[in-house]
């Protein structure tokens, strides 16, 4: 791999890297704020996929030292380079949360595999670590969904903007109203 190709494989890593630990601090904080009849099923459905994108996080940093950049994994570089917003909900219904979650989840699935596709011909290794992480990511959404998807396909968010739009129509879907 070129120097160049390799640097732009870091910068790539480097936006994953923060996608990601958004992802691990965001599933923790709906963790400890969700509430509700689903509390225990979303509240222990969590945890393990806060593990699994934690050893996602430790990957990435290590593929990005592999490559001869410098992982940065603190706070203040995470909030200063990423291109999204802060998670907006707090305490909330668990329904709630995972409209929200869905949202998230679709945000990082889409960065995923746009950085899959920009690694196709610079770094096959880099690729191949993206895509066992879309696979998890993938598999995780398909579990916040299966709480807010009817048994037609279809999402109780329907068409959304924002994660308190989805989060919204999540609750509204759960009290039977269209």
């Amino acid at each position: 791999m070129s120097t160049r190709d390799g640097g732009d494989v870091i910068r790539l890593l480097r936006m994953r890297l923060h996608a990601l630990n958004d992802l691990a601090l965001t599933l923790k904080h709906v963790h400890w704020n969700v509430i509700g009849p689903h509390f225990i099923a979303v509240h222990e459905m969590l945890d393990p996929q806060v593990e699994a994108v934690r050893e996602m996080i430790d990957n990435t940093a290590e593929r990005i030292s592999t490559l001869g950049g410098s992982p940065w994994g603190t706070p203040g570089v995470l909030v200063s380079e990423r291109t999204w917003e802060d998670y907006s909900l707090g305490r909330a219904e668990a329904i709630e949360h995972l409209g929200a979650l869905d949202v998230v989840y679709t945000g990082v699935i889409e960065d995923h595999r746009k950085a899959v596709e920009a690694t196709d011909t610079s770094d096959l290794v880099t690729q191949d670590l993206l895509i066992e992480h879309l696979r998890q990511l993938e598999l995780f959404q398909w579990f916040v969904r299966a709480h807010i998807e009817s048994s037609g396909g279809k999402l109780s968010t329907g068409p959304h903007d924002s994660e308190e739009a989805a989060a919204g129509k999540a609750a509204q879907g759960a009290r039977g109203k269209p």
